[in-house]
C-alpha cells in the first residue's frame, strides 16, 4: 500500500522543498531595501488619494452576499436541471436543502435591507 504512494509523496516533497528554497535564495539574494517608493500604497499605478484605512459600508458587504447567493444559485442550479430526472430523488432532496440555505441567506439580506439601493 506505501509503495502506491510513494511516488506522490517524493512529488509533494520535492514540491515543498522548492517552494522553501525559493523564498530562503530570494531573501539572502536580495536584502530588502526600504524607500519611501516601496513603502507606499498600491492603486493601479496612481498616486494614492485620502486614507489608505477607509472604511468599508455594510452595503459593501450586502452587495457581496446577493453575489454569493444569486451566482452560486444559478451555478448549481442549472446543471441538476439538466440531468435531474436522471439523478432521481435523493439528489432532489440535496438541492432543496442547497435552495433552503440559499432562501435563508436570501431572507437576511433582506430583512437587513441589503435590497433596498438608495
Amino acid at each position: 500500500m506505501s509503495g502506491e504512494y510513494l511516488p506522490l509523496l517524493m512529488l509533494l516533497g520535492v514540491s515543498i522543498l522548492n517552494a522553501v528554497g525559493i523564498v530562503v535564495t530570494s531573501h539572502i539574494f536580495n536584502p530588502r531595501r526600504d524607500t519611501p517608493q516601496k513603502l507606499m500604497p498600491y492603486e493601479s499605478g496612481m498616486i494614492p488619494l485620502g486614507s489608505t484605512k477607509a472604511r468599508f459600508s455594510v452595503k459593501f458587504y450586502m452587495v457581496a452576499i446577493s453575489f454569493i447567493v444569486f451566482d452560486l444559485e444559478t451555478i448549481f442550479l442549472i446543471p441538476w436541471a439538466v440531468h435531474m430526472r436522471e439523478l432521481g430523488w435523493s439528489a432532489f432532496v440535496a438541492m432543496s436543502m442547497f435552495v433552503a440555505v440559499l432562501a435563508l441567506g436570501l431572507a437576511y439580506e433582506w430583512k437587513k435591507g441589503g435590497l433596498e439601493w438608495d
